[in-house]
Parts: structure tokens; sequence; C-alpha cells
């Protein structure tokens, strides 16, 4: 299973659907688990249960997920890797290789700014300085943790396709 991680916004999700829907791959997004599994949103279970709940129910999602290893490829959550020991469960798995998408600042801001409705933890950010503030804080606690994927592509100037065919090449 390769499973994908890196901040939103970096392509995870397309990146997956890609793959699964022009190589055949079996996908899937952890976010997607989560909210089957709890039967409600992302967006609703940080308005009323909070950040910290999410993390366990993630946390918990994602041991499952790497468990039974129903996928071929395996988008986390953004936070994913930054709690609970997450990213030391994912590189001790066998048939597990992770991989960072990494996506350059301005545009990560660019991308995300037109996308902050459909993101939960950014909904609330009405300025893109505050955005930007916001992503480089982020990026400055989570690097520590995405950089310990056992690959890293940059993906800031990559097609879709490059992309894909880089992680097959994986």
């Amino acid at each position: 299973m390769k499973v994908i991680l890196g901040y939103m916004g970096c392509g995870k999700s397309s990146v997956g659907s890609y793959l699964s829907e022009h190589h055949n791959l079996s996908f899937g997004d952890l976010d997607d688990f989560i909210e089957r599994r709890e039967n409600r949103s992302i967006k609703d279970i940080f308005q009323h249960q909070g950040e910290i709940y999410f993390r366990r129910i993630e946390h918990q999602c994602l041991k499952d997920c790497l468990k039974q290893q129903p996928y071929d490829v395996f988008a986390l959550g953004g936070g994913t890797p930054c709690y609970a020991n997450n990213m030391e469960l994912i590189n001790a798995e066998q048939n597990v290789t992770s991989i960072y998408l990494k996506v350059d600042f301005e545009i990560l801001t660019d991308r995300l700014f037109n996308q902050k409705e459909q993101r939960p933890l950014i909904d609330n950010i009405t300025d893109k300085n505050q955005l930007k503030d916001f992503i480089r804080k982020h990026l400055f606690e989570r690097d520590y943790y995405y950089r310990q994927a056992k690959h890293l592509i940059d993906v800031s100037e990559m097609r879709i396709e490059a992309i894909g065919r880089q992680i097959l090449s994986i």
C-alpha cells in the first residue's frame, strides 16, 4: 500500500483518484473512511466534537486501514502524520510505503484560498495574508513529521499524470 501524505491542498486525493481511474488501483481516503464510519462530515465532527475527538477517531481509523491494507493507494489527512505517533505506525508496517507530496508555499496558498470553504481548519480565514501566516505556522510544525515519509516528491510544478507516474515508480 502506498500512503500519500502532505499538507492540505497538495493533491493527495486528486492523485489517488487519478491512479484509481487511470491505473486500476484501489484508492482510499482517510477522511472519507472517517466520514463513513462516523456517518457525518469531517466539518461536522470538528464543529460538534472538536479536534481532539477527531484526532482520536482519525488515529483509530488509520490503525484499522493499516492493519487491513484494503487499498493500493491511501491518502491521509493533512494533519494525520503529526498526531499519536501515526508516522511511526505507518513506517513500521510491512508492505506500506509513505510518500510526502511537497508543494511550494505560494502555490499552496493560492490553492487553499480558493478552497477554504471546504476545509474546516481554514474556513473562517477571510484574508490571504492571514492564510499565509496560518500555512507558514502549520508547515513549520508539520514539516518534521512529513519528512519522516520514506519518499518525498516535490509536486509544485508537476501535472497529475507525472505525479502518478512517479508514485507508481516507487
